[in-house]
């Protein structure tokens, strides 16, 4: 491993934050297995991940950073599932509500985030989570939770993302673990032009994780996109 080679070309970085991160908080995991079709037309894949889609399993993210390098934020994201030769998988559409998190994320990982403004309301074994664009709301999700606790770590849901970014590839394996417990989608509205429309798909699990501990190492690179 080495430092970044390819440094963002703006290097007036809000908060210049190098990895590894170690981040606390809370969060939701919603697990899927998405078509094959779906991935391909709705799941807003770059370009360089056009027909590379090899299934697995799919995960849509919220997420409640209590702690981490560049301070406290929040988090929507989506992983379809694994792609190319490799397997591996990668976010394609992610909003954060710090642009500290979102020029970090691309310059460290080169993570695709993009900085929105997301409340997060939180009532007795429930959430309410939203994101907006200018004055329109673009996502909106209630979601409950109960149940006894168990334990989550990343060996039951494993993360090993490629992210390309500028041509450049990224390797990195998050790892983590929290207490959670059983969630539902009570209420789920977007628009699918800001975030991929997972309206009537229904995961096959959704788990609210409080507490959880990460540790997003530093990561490998690679010259060529395959």
């Amino acid at each position: 491993m080495h430092e970044n080679p390819h440094i963002l070309q703006d290097l007036h970085l809000v908060l210049q934050a190098p990895p590894p991160w170690k981040l606390r908080g809370e969060g939701i995991i919603l697990v899927f297995k998405f078509k094959k079709d779906w991935v391909e037309e709705h799941s807003h894949l770059p370009a360089h991940l056009k027909g590379k889609f090899k299934g697995g399993l799919g995960y849509v993210m919220l997420v409640d950073y209590e702690t981490s390098p560049v301070g406290p934020y929040h988090e929507l994201l989506i992983i379809p599932g694994k792609f190319r030769k490799t397997k591996m998988q990668a976010i394609t559409k992610i909003y954060v509500d710090s642009e500290a998190s979102t020029q970090n994320g691309r310059n460290n990982w080169g993570i695709p985030k993009e900085t929105l403004p997301i409340k997060w309301k939180k009532e007795p074994e429930k959430d309410i989570i939203s994101v907006s664009s200018g004055s329109k709301e673009v996502f909106y999700a209630e979601i409950t939770n109960g149940g006894l606790s168990f334990p989550v770590t990343t060996s039951f849901l494993p993360i090993r993302l490629c992210q390309t970014l500028n041509k450049v590839k990224y390797y990195t394996s998050p790892y983590g673990s929290g207490w959670g417990k059983l969630a539902k989608i009570q209420r789920l509205d977007l628009d699918p032009n800001f975030f991929p429309d997972i309206r009537g798909i229904k995961p096959l699990l959704a788990i609210k994780v409080n507490p959880f501990q990460i540790k997003f190492p530093k990561p490998t690179y690679g010259d060529e996109v395959i």
